[in-house]
């Protein structure tokens, strides 16, 4: 067990140096609550990296996903597909409305849900699809949209890595009828909790307002549209702090300067480790043409699970922290409990779990630090007998 902390963490929060000015702002206005004019700023610079959809910043993505549950009116016994191998969150928003998850198999390519096997796994009590855009690199959303349209089902875009991705030169976060963005401080643009619901289909947005205003229309009431508010619907309290939103109104505005400085770690990664793992059979994090790639994150796929294991303890040795990443839903404790596997089960996933490995990547990594860890990651020999 390591003891003493690494000398490159696996990711650090990066600040641009208004966060402090921005959260003083709002603190000496005295508009500290939420739909304050840094809620508004945040929103208005968001929209157009997500496509142009309605965005109501949240607390978390996970609320966002929980908001999109209610929007869709997900009753108990109805079954909704998404991936295996997402975070808990995805499964967790519908699982607490009384929804089955259906997980499917991933693609060991791009690490996204296998489009071939989607249409298998609806059935008649099929509610709803919901794609996870990996590393921010772009589901095949061509085909998931025509087997949609074709069952008569909405998709919904669990963009929490792909805020700045393209598919075919359109935005990331634009496809479903609803997508959800996360600000989490391990995210590209981060206020150290937070998250947005886009809202694509404009028939949803009033409800969408009443849902994340606890269930009342005092989004109406301000707007002069009802002379006082009541409790009309469900809802509960989704919205930020206005503090939240002036951390995050920072980081949207250098927006460039933080995907530029990421992307310079991703390209470093790419051209240093690309025959080390030609000649080692590792797969690296893939770049398509015709999808840009935030640079969420960089991974490597080792062979086999001794392989990753013995990495990530090489490159700890080094002072670097790598990580793996999810533990398949579909086999999890509680997910195997409430889920059910498509038929054709969750294999590539499994097999996925046990041989990822996530470099360190952040906008604040230095070229030495990169080096490091390309350096590091070539001397590795393979796992210790």
């Amino acid at each position: 067990m390591r003891s003493r902390p690494f000398d490159i963490p696996f990711n650090v929060s990066y600040l641009t140096g208004n966060e402090v000015w921005y959260a003083a702002d709002a603190l000496d206005s005295a508009l500290l609550t939420g739909d304050g004019p840094f809620t508004r700023r945040a929103a208005q610079l968001l929209s157009p990296l997500v496509g142009g959809g309605h965005c109501l910043l949240t607390t978390s993505c996970t609320h966002a996903l929980e908001m999109a549950a209610l929007l869709l009116e997900i009753q108990p016994g109805d079954e909704v597909i998404m991936p295996s191998f997402t975070f808990v969150s995805t499964a967790n928003a519908f699982v607490l409305r009384g929804a089955v998850p259906v997980f499917v198999d991933c693609r060991e390519d791009t690490l996204n849900i296998d489009e071939q096997l989607i249409e298998e796994a609806i059935t008649e009590r099929t509610r709803a699809v919901v794609v996870v855009h990996y590393g921010g690199v772009a589901c095949e959303m061509d085909a998931i949209l025509a087997i949609a349209e074709d069952y008569g089902l909405p998709v919904i875009e669990d963009n929490a890595h792909g805020l700045g991705g393209t598919y075919k030169n359109r935005p990331l976060g634009s496809f479903g009828i609803m997508a959800t963005q996360s600000f989490h401080g391990t995210k590209n643009i981060q206020c150290g909790e937070g998250g947005a619901l886009v809202v694509n289909d404009t028939s949803l947005l009033e409800r969408a307002e009443i849902l994340r205003g606890k269930g009342t229309d005092r989004n109406k009431y301000f707007r002069g549209e009802v002379d006082k508010y009541s409790w009309v619907d469900l809802g509960s309290s989704y919205l930020p702090s206005d503090i939240n939103a002036a951390i995050l109104t920072a980081q949207l505005e250098a927006f460039d300067d933080i995907q530029r400085k990421r992307h310079r770690v991703w390209e470093v990664y790419m051209a240093s480790l690309t025959r080390w793992a030609d000649q080692r059979g590792v797969s690296l994090s893939p770049h398509l043409p015709d999808r840009q790639h935030p640079a969420h994150l960089f991974f490597l796929l080792m062979p086999t699970h001794a392989e990753q294991k013995g990495l990530l303890t090489h490159l700890a040795d080094y002072g670097i922290l790598a990580t793996f990443h999810y533990v398949p839903l579909d086999s999890s404790p509680f997910g195997s409990r409430v889920g059910r596997r498509a038929p054709s089960g969750c294999d590539v996933t499994a097999s996925i779990s046990e041989r990822v490995v996530r470099l360190p990547l952040y906008a604040g990594l230095s070229e030495r630090s990169t080096a490091r860890v390309t350096d590091a990651v070539q001397s590795f020999g393979g796992p210790r007998k």
